[in-house]
Formats: C-alpha cells, sequence, structure tokens
C-alpha cells in the first residue's frame, strides 16, 4: 500500500558527511509529517528530526547544529543531510512518514516506517 525507501547510508570517518534520502509511495493522499529516527544497539529508537508539510522542523538537541533535514513534497520526499558526524552518530536511521491514503478518510493519519539504513562513524 505504501513504501518508505531509504537511501544513503554507509561507512564514514569522524568529521564527515553523508546524506540519506527516503522516498514514499503507493495510494498517499498527502504527507502531514516526515523525519528520521535512529537506534544504536542495545538502546531505543530516538526522534532525530522531523519536518512538517509545511515547513516546521524539529531538531534533537544532539544533532542540532550538525544536521539539517529537508524535504521535497512533490517527489514525496525527506532528506537528512548528516554533517561532522561522530562515532556515537553510529546507528540504524529510519524514515517514518505521517500519511494520510487515498483508500481512507482525509482526516486519518497513519504512520509508516523505512527499513532502515546504517550509518556508522569511525573514530
Amino acid at each position: 500500500q505504501v513504501q518508505l525507501v531509504e537511501s544513503g547510508g554507509g561507512l564514514v570517518q569522524f568529521g564527515g558527511s553523508l546524506r540519506l534520502s527516503c522516498a514514499a509511495s503507493g495510494s498517499i493522499r498527502s504527507i502531514n509529517v516526515m523525519g528520521w529516527y535512529r537506534q544504536a544497539p542495545g538502546k531505543q529508537r530516538d526522534l532525530v528530526a522531523r519536518i512538517t508539510s509545511g515547513g516546521i522542523i524539529y531538531y534533537a538537541d544532539s544533532v542540532k547544529g550538525r544536521f539539517t533535514i529537508s524535504r521535497d513534497n512533490a517527489k514525496n520526499t525527506v532528506y537528512l543531510q548528516m554533517n561532522s558526524l561522530k562515532p556515537e552518530d553510529t546507528a540504524v536511521y529510519y524514515c517514518y512518514a505521517e500519511l494520510s491514503l487515498i483508500t481512507s478518510a482525509p482526516s486519518l493519519f497513519y504512520q509508516y516506517w523505512g527499513q532502515g539504513t546504517q550509518v556508522t562513524v569511525s573514530s
């Protein structure tokens, strides 16, 4: 029905950069919020950044000034530019979207997740 496909993870050295992308496709009426969570081994999944359809942005304190989230509403795609990466940024990064479906009432929103992409920062 809906797929979120992520790309852009990988291995990078301390201080390096990566750009993650996530494209949503399927029976989508509209997307309210898109964003990124991350989960390190043995830890809970934490919100990294999110952006609304109107461009309101939230960042976790740990990534402020280093990460930039952006969105292409026409392409149903969200990006995460990660600069000045640190070993503590190592995690699986998950894209998510809160969206309404063509097959459901417009007022109903559902949350969908991508499959996750590994980001590893070496020291």
